[in-house]
């Protein structure tokens, strides 16, 4: 079936109409993809305040924890050191010198032992908290990047969505353009020369 040239321009006409609604399909397009990029960094960043205020948290709540442990362990000691202090007393009134020379040899070994044993306490917690603290900060790494990673590939996949549209959408104008010329081109030829 043959179209004469007024139902070809109106065809053309159409084709055209439609070709000029692209720039505002692209322009939303593009506003879509500013939206979701904003999007994404909003909640990147309320992740990464939740995780800091978790760690932050857990931190100090450890160490209230050992601080109470420490101060308990503290006054139980004191408590029983001032009981060993004052029988010590009471016993070195009643002894002899014999007996002051003992006791001031236990006494003094009890101070080294419990010495001893408070330092190696200490350093035992010093471990646990900073083996809990490198825990804490290898966990919060891997899953960063599990988001990052994760975010990388939508965004990949964002693009490549985006650029096969675009694709489309060129090639479409690129065909309706040559149609148009080959119809100028058409009617060029059926004009007769004066």
């Amino acid at each position: 079936m043959t179209l004469n040239i007024s139902e070809r321009m109106d065809i053309v006409e159409r084709k055209v109409a439609v070709l000029e609604t692209l720039p505002a399909r692209v322009s939303a397009l593009e506003a879509q993809i500013s939206a979701l990029r904003d999007e994404m960094r909003t909640e990147f960043s309320a992740t990464r305040a939740d995780l800091r205020a978790e760690v932050r948290a857990g931190d100090e709540a450890t160490r209230a924890e050992l601080r109470a442990e420490i101060r308990s362990g503290d006054e139980t000691l004191r408590a029983e050191m001032r009981a060993l202090a004052e029988t010590l007393r009471e016993e070195i009134r009643t002894g002899d010198e014999a007996t002051r020379a003992e006791l001031r040899a236990e006494i003094r070994s009890a101070g080294e032992t419990l010495r001893a044993e408070m330092r190696a306490l200490a350093e035992t917690l010093r471990e646990e908290i900073r083996t809990g603290d490198e825990a804490t900060r290898a966990e919060l790494r891997a899953e960063m990047r599990s988001v990052a990673e994760t975010l990388r590939q939508e965004m990949r996949a964002g693009d490549e969505e985006t650029r096969t549209l675009m694709r489309v959408l060129h090639e479409d104008v690129v065909s309706r353009l040559a149609l148009l010329q080959e119809g100028q081109a058409r009617r060029g030829r059926r004009r007769p020369k004066n």
